[in-house]
């Protein structure tokens, strides 16, 4: 059986999952066994191994079928996910790149601990507290992207920017707004802010939570959020650090408010 890779370790129930579907005999149909089997089986939480049904569908290993059940469609080869889609390269590259320059080779005091509550970190969280997080990193990250980004880097986001505007579904909107979030974060060319990034997203898989935040199923919030984009990305452009940092501040600022109001729909909770 092959390694866990970095990104594994720092997702349990994903590298779980994998072992599970690498050591078992999937003859037949490959129909797995319900979610709430497969968590007690693993002794995982149901919305970790969400995530992680999620990141292997995106790969192409397994199916779900609404009232049939979760099918393995590649029992072999590529089990470890070495070939997987660019989705999950990219969810865990800034990981693999921090877990690299920190350890050299060696591990740290503590990792273990850390590897085990990272799982716990992300069934536990809410969208408020990510939202918090990101207003603390992502308008630095935009203002270092104002003074970093390659004018190719800067025609991605551009364009991206574009597409969060002309999206004409749900699906495509996410698409495009992941990516431009995650490009500002890259041209940042800071690991450990991409790292942090990198594990905000990840707590965001769930779709019991595309209902709140910046991917909201509302078009109009949508339109609001696309305007904020084309500002960020031509103040980037611009290389004007402060206002690509005053304008992220806004625009996150703004989905915080949608969601704060969606949590606490009577009011009834301060900020």
């Amino acid at each position: 059986m092959p390694p866990e890779t970095t990104i594994e370790r720092n997702d349990p129930t994903l590298a779980k999952l994998r072992r599970l579907i690498a050591g078992h005999d999937w003859d037949g149909d490959g129909r797995m066994p319900p979610e709430r089997s497969l968590a007690s089986e693993l002794g995982v939480g149901r919305r970790s191994l969400r995530r992680a049904l999620d990141i292997l569908e995106q790969e192409g290993q397994i199916s779900r079928h609404q009232g049939r059940g979760t099918f393995v469609t590649r029992s072999n080869g590529n089990r470890n996910g070495q070939n997987g889609g660019n989705g999950q390269q990219a969810a865990g590259a800034a990981t693999e790149l921090m877990t690299a320059a920190m350890t050299s080779g060696r591990a740290l005091p503590g990792a273990t601990a850390a590897r085990q509550s990272y799982e716990q970190i992300l069934d536990h969280t809410n969208p408020l507290e990510v939202i918090e997080v990101r207003l603390a990193i992502e308008p630095v990250m935009a203002r270092l992207a104002a003074f970093r980004a390659s004018q190719t880097e800067i025609n991605r986001l551009q364009s991206l920017a574009e597409e969060t505007r002309s999206a004409a579904d749900p699906a495509s909107y996410q698409a495009a707004d992941a990516s431009f979030h995650r490009t500002i974060a890259e041209v940042a060319r800071n690991t450990l802010f991409l790292a942090v990034f990198d594990t905000l997203h990840a707590s965001q898989r769930d779709t019991g939570w595309r209902r709140l935040g910046e991917n909201a199923n509302c078009y109009k919030r949508q339109s609001v959020y696309a305007d904020f984009h084309h500002e960020i990305s031509a103040a980037i452009a611009a290389r004007q650090g402060d206002r690509a940092q005053e304008l992220m501040h806004q625009h996150l600022s703004d989905v915080q408010r949608y969601i704060f109001e969606h949590a606490f729909p009577a009011g009834t909770a301060q900020q």
